[in-house]
């Protein structure tokens, strides 16, 4: 996922403070079966699929968490140099993700979101994919994604 999209609350009952019962990446796992070992560093990403359902619900949950997890699969030569000190945007919280169709080392997403104004929201992608030192790096959004 590219930019700071937002800082947002999973979509579904929290478990423990702040933690979602339910993965907010739409895969129907529960959070800990599914994206949360990969958000705490537990495990790498085996797929660029897998990679950006994490990447969602790293913006979805939000906090030092998700922050970490999205500096550590961003690659370094498309990270922002401010991703840390900046944050994450707290103007949307993601509600759903549709995955539209995924390749060797793209996926293709649309990102339902809901702005503090009320108004709803999609962010369109086609994220590109690369290996580095055998790990799954997010590079950046096609030159193609409106």
């Amino acid at each position: 996922m590219s930019g700071p999209l937002g800082r947002p609350v999973g979509p579904g009952p929290l478990g423990s403070p702040g933690r979602p019962v339910t993965c907010p990446c739409g895969s129907g796992a529960s959070y800990d079966a599914c994206c949360g070992p990969l958000l705490a560093g537990a495990r790498l990403a085996a797929t660029p699929l897998e990679l950006m359902r994490s990447r969602y619900t790293a913006f979805a949950v939000g906090g030092r968490e998700g922050l970490d997890h999205l500096f550590r699969t961003w690659h370094p030569r498309t990270r922002p140099p401010r991703l840390v000190e900046d944050g994450l945007d707290t103007d949307r919280t993601w509600t759903r993700l549709e995955v539209l169709g995924h390749g060797a080392d793209w996926v293709e997403f649309d990102a339902h979101y809901a702005r503090l104004d009320g108004t709803a929201g999609v962010q369109h992608e086609h994220s590109l994919f690369a290996q580095r030192a055998g790990r799954w790096m997010y590079v950046e959004a096609a030159p193609d994604t409106p």
